[in-house]
């Protein structure tokens, strides 16, 4: 199941970030892998900002390109942010403990997922983002049940 949408400005992509994890919150009641693609500055950070925010968070978010994941300790739920730009080899996220991450109360945002290629946990939802003169084209893809489930809400609001 696939979702396609035009988004305007950063508010509708903070604001989209916000509906996921409404759904997430209120409908699902679960946590999920998202993995997002896009070229730099093509809103993946700016998006996974909506989310945290919509989770509970009323702090700063920031992208964790030089920490690699950025921890959101919410009060019943964990949103991590990994971004995995700078990563030379998968294995280094064995050593930090990458299977630990992944849970039914977290939801892990995963920015340049290839480089984690055979570590990382199986996306529930792949989300692609690419310039469009201003604005940005997103194209949302459940890849499990989980995430067929999300992508079905997100088309209905």
């Amino acid at each position: 199941m696939q979702v396609k949408q035009t988004l305007v400005d950063e508010e509708a992509t903070v604001a989209l970030g916000k509906k996921i994890a409404d759904a997430v919150k209120n409908e699902l009641n679960h946590g999920v892998v998202v993995y997002l693609n896009g070229d730099l500055g093509a809103g993946k950070t700016t998006l996974t900002r909506g989310f945290v925010q919509g989770m509970g968070h009323s702090g700063n978010v920031k992208s964790p390109t030089y920490t690699l994941v950025e921890p959101y300790e919410l009060a019943d739920w964990q949103v991590y942010h990994f971004d995995l730009y700078r990563l030379s080899d998968p294995e280094e996220l064995e050593f930090m403990g990458i299977r630990d991450y992944f849970n039914s109360q977290s939801s892990c945002f995963v920015e340049w997922p290839e480089r984690g290629q055979g570590v990382l946990a199986n996306a529930d939802v792949v989300i692609d983002l690419a310039y469009q003169g201003e604005q940005r084209e997103i194209c949302i893809t459940g890849k499990s049940e989980l995430g067929c489930q999300l992508v079905s809400l997100l088309s209905q609001s």
